[in-house]
């Protein structure tokens, strides 16, 4: 077997059955991926249906606290969850670079495999492509995956049962997953004590959504962090949002690690947080459920919906200010995901 990936691995050929058997079945195994079909066939108990889809291109592919890998995996279970599904299946499409070594391949399909199972989900379809050396950094990974949604749960997607008072909530601290990423690509081998947050979140909110808590929305605030989920928010229901910058939580290292480079938290991406809203009854049965979860316990209140500043979200700065948050214009970090 080649060291490397070559472009005869992308053929069709021998190669790539061979790349298939001895990578991708070895870490992927289950019943419905083993049927060699072009398509998954497999039989849902439901119609209410979720599907999502995304690319990931993340340089460096290995970073503090995860992968490609693993974040492919997360990406799409959390998209999934948010939505008030049940993550069920995923699908892996890899674009190689010639001459990524195997052993880098086969540790980001072990990583991915480890986090599938974590999660509770199959990986059962995908497909490989290589292309020449130059025309692709190093790999990239596409991923679609397919969950089943409660009728309970149909409307947290949108977010249309949104109203004053209800009170906004984060899982945890804020901006690990950007700064880890910026810590490696500007500090190289010098280590820093950030870490992603890169995790799958789907056990989590099914404890809170297993208490029966009134949720309104969710969303993991990815690329452009929780500004972006926050002004969406406000955006679409045309309320008003407060936030309270003290009780945003972020740590020590990596707040200086964002002021040296001279970032803000609330924009940076985050890969295992997710902002939730909730009716203000509920607050603390959903408090209780998030910290009886590694990925809840510093959970924190962040906020409110309100009916002034109509379709706005205005921050209550630490030393007693307000300003309005907007998106951001541009593309603050490149290749975060």
């Amino acid at each position: 077997m080649e060291n490397n990936i070559v472009l005869g691995h992308g053929s069709g050929g021998k190669l790539t059955h061979s790349l298939i058997k001895d990578i991708f079945y070895k870490y992927f195994d289950n019943s419905i991926l083993l049927q060699q079909s072009d398509s998954a066939v497999f039989c849902m108990q439901s119609e209410n249906l979720a599907f999502t889809t995304d690319s990931y291109v993340i340089d460096p592919p290995f970073f503090p606290g995860g992968d490609i890998g693993k974040l492919a995996v997360c990406g799409t279970v959390n998209d999934l969850a948010v939505a008030g599904a049940v993550p069920k299946y995923i699908s892996a499409a890899f674009i190689i670079e010639e001459g990524l070594p195997l052993k880098d391949l086969e540790k980001i399909v072990e990583s991915m495999a480890a986090e599938a199972k974590n999660a509770g989900v199959k990986i059962v379809t995908g497909d490989t492509k290589v292309v020449n050396k130059g025309q692709c950094d190093k790999i990239f990974i596409n991923t679609s995956g397919i969950g089943i949604i409660d009728k309970n749960n149909e409307k947290i997607n949108t977010g249309e049962t949104i109203e004053n008072g209800d009170k906004i909530l984060i899982n945890g601290p804020v901006a690990q997953h950007g700064m880890a990423i910026m810590a490696v690509r500007n500090f190289g081998s010098f280590k820093t004590d950030i870490k992603s947050d890169c995790a799958s979140l789907n056990h989590l909110i099914k404890d809170v959504l297993d208490t029966g808590a009134r949720v309104k929305f969710m969303r993991d605030a990815t690329r452009g962090g929780v500004a972006t989920v926050l002004v969406e928010i406000a955006q679409n229901t045309g309320l008003g949002i407060t936030i309270n910058e003290e009780d945003v939580p972020v740590d020590e290292n990596v707040r200086g690690m964002c002021e040296l480079l001279g970032f803000d938290p609330f924009y940076v991406a985050n890969e295992g947080k997710l902002v939730m809203v909730v009716h203000p009854e509920d607050e603390q049965k959903v408090i209780n459920a998030f910290k009886n979860n590694p990925l809840g316990e510093n959970v924190s209140v962040i906020g409110e919906i309100v009916e002034s500043h109509a379709a706005k979200v205005v921050l209550k700065t630490e030393i007693g200010g307000k300003r309005i948050m907007d998106m951001l214009a541009g593309e603050q970090l490149p290749r975060i995901c």
